[in-house]
């Protein structure tokens, strides 16, 4: 088996059949298997995973075990060559495992490779690709000195600014929304470490990778959208455990001194503290347009009516949707894409293509009564029910 895409669910219930359902799109021509593990949600989930994809492996673990280990879990019962480690708040496009896969194939000594994400309003996620979080990048990123210095190797390793956005090439650290890697590495790195509940535990197992010898790469030939702020609740407990996840990652590879140790018990709590008051429901305007990208009237009915005769109709057409940006100039709009008749890549490339600050995305998936999205890389996503 070339591929076995591991995704570890926690009460994203519709954000996962989301996910799953690119991800069922995306390795059709491959020799690959979905594997879902539940981390014990309380949201039907599971029900959800039951009913619409009965042919995916489930694993339903009996409490909540953390991303290592619920991960490590999903791993031991993959049987592809490579896997993916898969965040459930995702779109992949129907060619991003064939383009990863055929890059992999052709690098020797080769550790993880991740790939561009955008978030939910089409905008890049610069920790696509990172640096090591030495003392000193991780103060030239606490006091903004990456962005003063963009261009100079001292101020901009943080987020890897030696390589562009849409550029291929060697990086430290990866992001675990995506991660993929032969199963074999994965194993001898002993997975992530289970000691670290959350969130450096993607920091950690590149890092090992580095010290395993191995070549981690950032993959800018597909792009993969990452909801990001549907993936935990910016509150109190959010702020302990990034805390506690920096406080390891420090401690389990880096001398300990009082100075060092003082300076990045400082910049924890001041970037947890941001973290949590970004993650801060906000009022939003509500749009005042909605524009329907499909080739169904009947749909586009149904949509009128729940959007209150707000809805327009625009039949799906390649050249219309890379000129139709003057059509939203000055209005709050919502563009919603449906997966009927737009396919996931061509959704990806419409939200990077109109990306903009009075522009907001929403996919209806196929087969489904609700639309979903994400207004914001900071909060939780949006869900519509569509009767």
């Amino acid at each position: 088996m070339q591929l076995s895409v591991i995704i570890l669910n926690y009460n994203v219930r519709y954000f996962l059949e989301l996910c799953v359902l690119s991800v069922q799109e995306a390795i059709i021509s491959l020799d690959a298997e979905i594997i879902v593990v539940d981390n014990n949600s309380d949201d039907e989930s599971v029900l959800m995973m039951q009913k619409r994809f009965p042919d995916v492996k489930l694993i339903q673990n009996k409490d909540n075990f953390g991303f290592p280990k619920g991960n490590n879990i999903g791993v031991a019962q993959a049987k592809g060559k490579y896997i993916c480690i898969l965040n459930p708040d995702t779109v992949v496009a129907e060619d991003t495992f064939t383009k990863v896969l055929a890059f992999a194939e052709e690098k020797q000594n080769l550790g993880i490779v991740g790939c561009k994400l955008i978030d939910g309003t089409g905008n890049f996620l610069p920790e696509s690709k990172r640096g090591i979080p030495t003392p000193w990048v991780a103060f030239t990123k606490i006091f903004g000195l990456y962005k003063i210095f963009p261009k100079s190797k001292i101020f901009n390793q943080y987020y890897a600014l030696h390589l562009g956005e849409n550029e291929t090439g060697k990086v430290a650290i990866l992001v675990g929304a995506f991660m993929l890697m032969k199963r074999d590495l994965y194993l001898d790195l002993k997975g992530f470490d289970e000691e670290c509940f959350m969130y450096a535990d993607d920091i950690d197992l590149s890092y090992r990778a580095l010290l395993n010898k191995k070549s981690n790469y950032y993959f800018h030939a597909t792009t993969v959208i990452h909801y990001k702020g549907e993936s935990t609740v910016k509150d109190e407990k959010y702020m302990k455990r990034f805390q506690e996840a920096m406080n390891f990652f420090y401690q389990k590879h880096f001398r300990k001194s009082w100075f060092f140790s003082f300076f990045i018990q400082i910049g924890i709590v001041f970037f947890s503290i941001v973290k949590m008051f970004q993650g801060k429901e906000r009022f939003k305007t509500p749009p005042e347009c909605y524009f329907f990208y499909s080739s169904n009237d009947e749909m586009l009915k149904k949509m009128s009516s729940v959007f209150k005769n707000k809805a327009s109709f625009i039949e799906f057409n390649k050249e219309k949707m890379v000129n139709s940006s003057s059509i939203f100039k000055g209005k709050r709009t919502e563009i919603i894409l449906d997966n009927q008749y737009v396919s996931f890549k061509n959704c990806i490339k419409i939200i990077e293509t109109l990306k903009d600050k009075s522009i907001t995305f929403k996919i209806f998936p196929k087969n489904a009564n609700f639309i979903i999205g994400s207004d914001s890389r900071n909060d939780r996503g949006q869900i519509i029910k569509i009767e």
